[in-house]
């Protein structure tokens, strides 16, 4: 008897699954797809202040220095743009922003210096000057030229700035770019070669 209990419940699972499977074939009557769409807007929050370049390199092409003792190249540096989507209370009183750069000597292929960041100079050009709350730097010359600013871009040197945050995002803008004229002076006995520097744009924000 417990043995035919035992097939009996056995078979009785058997039954089960095979009910089971029965009833999970359906026939299809036809498929329609429907999309779904949804549509999330940006978080509303405080505004930011940020910086882009329009780039990520620049060519340097030789051009008569008027000195047969000095070789240049010219080139320029990619589209700079800060960007200020705050609004003015946020900002507050006596803060102003500025863009600086600062080169590194240029390696060639064995990856060691040869040509020093003070041989290479820039002259910055704003392209929007904010309704003249913008500025652009001085000319920074190279370390052949004469002058006080003949040091070249060892240093950080300035390319732009503003010297009143929150007045100049009252002008109703929020963005303001600048560039410029990138000037390489070696010897003329510079030996030939491919020559690579990292040119690095840092923003900073202030108060007077």
């Amino acid at each position: 008897m417990t043995a035919r209990i035992a097939v009996a419940a056995a078979g009785g699972l058997v039954l089960a699954g095979t009910a089971g499977a029965a009833f999970a074939v359906e026939t299809p009557h036809g498929d329609e797809d429907v999309e779904v769409n949804v549509s999330i807007e940006p978080l509303v929050g405080p505004g930011a202040l940020s910086l882009s370049v329009a780039g990520t390199s620049s060519s340097l092409t030789e051009v008569a220095s008027g000195d047969p003792e000095v070789r240049r190249f010219d080139g320029a540096l990619p589209e700079v743009t800060v960007t200020d989507t705050r609004d003015a209370a946020e900002i507050g009183a006596e803060r102003w922003w500025y863009v600086l750069g600062q080169a590194t000597d240029f390696t060639e292929d064995s990856g060691q210096p040869t040509i020093s960041a003070g041989n290479l100079g820039w002259t910055p050009r704003v392209i929007d000057d904010g309704d003249g709350l913008i500025m652009e730097g001085d000319q920074v010359d190279t370390v052949i030229d004469d002058g006080r600013n003949a040091v070249g871009l060892v240093g950080q040197e300035l390319l732009y700035a503003a010297f009143d945050s929150s007045t100049l995002v009252d002008t109703g803008e929020t963005s303001w770019s600048a560039t410029a004229d990138l000037f390489l002076k070696t010897g003329a006995d510079v030996a030939p070669g491919a020559y690579t520097s990292t040119l690095t744009v840092s923003l900073f924000e202030d108060v007077y």
